[in-house]
């Protein structure tokens, strides 16, 4: 696999093709992950915006199994929640009180249908970055060989942690020795089992009926299989695979930050190849599920989150995050946080502006510096420049809202709108008093409060008296420089 990843391949979609009758898909997800340290399930911490058992099931789908199950135990409802949200068609299959691989993949067995005596994929839900093209060669070579079982391995300079794949003298697999059951010998060696098989049903459960749980672990060890039927004769198989990153396992959160630092890379680097301007790719994070169009410039400090698309000809940042957000062509977004936006062509957002779900900023719309949307539409053209908070608003096309504007649109219970039309303007500092319409062209005075309706074409204002009272200052704060700044500037009048 090259180290980059297409933007197609990034899709998580389907492959295309005929479904595979004979090929069931069986992931293990329901161990514990007590490394991880954490209250949640170690399947269920994300890589680039997804679970990890959202990317190995992603890549079991691209099989076209006929049948795809996902065995769970730790945390089973949100593990089964979440397979169900991505697969609606994999069995969930809950493994019993009978610890180990071996069993998980048992019980997965006993809930496919009888009638189906194909091949089965077991993946691990801890490796992510597996993919669907090295699992098909595997398959490949299985059937060309005839084989029982095969198995994935690869050579790592330092095996600690893996079980190890033991050959005899003309090279045939003969077992697959887990560390702690390893002897001195078998311990030094660097060939390693990635936890990744394809067996045939009917000899695989045969194989797993006889096995125990008599090793350091007391588990019932799905390697265990491999010896069981080279034991008895059978021929089993073992794929090298050159790129062992494809098989790293995530038991910790170190080794989840390794993946994702590895994993973001072939991203930026399959959007780059796709026409993308990506300034500095060390700090550019994209999640898997983001769409982005030829001639994109992403500067640097740039977060592209869930299902975020962004059209062409738009440039984002520096320093700005964006999640289930749109940008349409041409559009700018400068030092700014958006969650469930939609900003139009040639729109200018930012700096340090704020749009919270819900806001849609129209075409060639201005938002800017220490300004907050949520829930509300700037149609074509208008504009909200300065330090302004806009919540529950439709602004009209056209429009200008004048520095420090505010929105009131909650008053103690409820949430309520302000309709503000088109071309209209308003002054600094103004508070509309939600629910409040204001008409098509009307002008707003400056630090005017809104209470009532505004009639099309009219100035709304805030009327009051300006009172000076004269000497105020010397007489209530004698002594302080600013009576005596007074002081000398009223005796240079006389």
């Amino acid at each position: 696999m090259s180290a980059s990843l297409s933007p197609r391949i990034l899709q998580m979609g389907l492959n295309e093709g005929m479904s595979d009758a004979a090929l069931a898909v069986v992931v293990l997800a329901a161990g514990q992950g007590t490394r991880m340290k954490s209250s949640v399930a170690k399947v269920l911490h994300t890589l680039a915006g997804v679970p990890l058992i959202g990317h190995v099931v992603a890549t079991a789908q691209a099989l076209e199994p006929a049948h795809l199950a996902v065995v769970v135990r730790h945390q089973r409802d949100d593990v089964a929640q979440a397979v169900s949200e991505r697969a609606p068609e994999a069995l969930i299959v809950d493994q019993d009180d009978v610890p180990g691989t071996g069993r998980a993949l048992e019980v997965a067995l006993e809930a496919l249908p009888k009638s189906f005596a194909g091949d089965v994929v077991v993946v691990s839900g801890d490796v992510p970055l597996l993919d669907s093209d090295t699992l098909r060669a595997v398959i490949a070579h299985h059937r060309q060989q005839g084989a029982p079982a095969t198995l994935i391995s690869t050579v790592l300079a330092d095996p600690t942690g893996y079980g190890r794949v033991v050959r005899d003298d003309s090279g045939h697999v003969v077992k697959v020795v887990e560390e702690r059951d390893a002897a001195a010998d078998e311990a030094a060696m660097s060939e390693v089992n990635a936890g990744a098989y394809v067996f045939q049903r009917e000899p695989v459960a045969l194989a797993l009926g006889a096995i125990g749980t008599h090793n350091a672990q007391g588990e019932k060890y799905l390697t265990d299989v491999v010896e069981s039927l080279a034991g008895g004769g059978q021929a089993v198989q073992a794929v090298r695979v050159e790129d062992s990153w494809l098989l790293e396992g995530i038991n910790d959160k170190a080794q989840l930050s390794d993946v994702h630092a590895r994993l973001n890379r072939m991203i930026v680097r399959g959007w780059q190849l796709a026409g993308v301007t990506i300034v500095d790719p060390s700090s550019c994070f994209i999640d898997v599920g983001v769409q982005l169009a030829e001639d994109v410039t992403i500067e640097p400090g740039v977060q592209l989150r869930g299902s975020t698309v962004i059209e062409s000809g738009a440039t984002i940042g520096p320093e700005t995050t964006l999640l289930d957000t749109t940008v349409g062509a041409g559009a700018q977004v400068v030092r700014t946080h958006a969650e469930g936006a939609e900003i139009d062509a040639g729109a200018r957002v930012g700096p340090f502006s704020y749009l919270r779900p819900g806001a849609s900023i129209g075409e060639d719309g201005k938002v800017g510096a220490f300004v907050e949307i949520k829930n509300s539409t700037l149609k074509r053209g208008a504009k909200v420049p300065h330090l302004s908070y806009i919540g529950d608003a439709e602004i009209g096309e056209g429009t200008n809202i004048g520095a420090g504007a505010i929105t009131a649109n909650y008053d103690g219970v409820a949430k309520h709108r302000t309709t503000i039309g088109a071309h209209v303007k308003t002054g600094s500092h103004t508070v509309f008093v939600a629910p409040v319409e204001i008409g098509d062209g009307a002008y707003g005075a400056a630090g005017a409060v809104i209470r009532r309706s505004v009639p099309p074409g009219a100035l709304a204002m805030s009327v009051s008296t300006q009172r000076n009272l004269e000497g105020w200052v010397e007489a209530n704060r004698g002594g302080t420089p600013s009576a005596d700044a007074a002081s000398k500037a009223s005796k240079g009048k006389k």
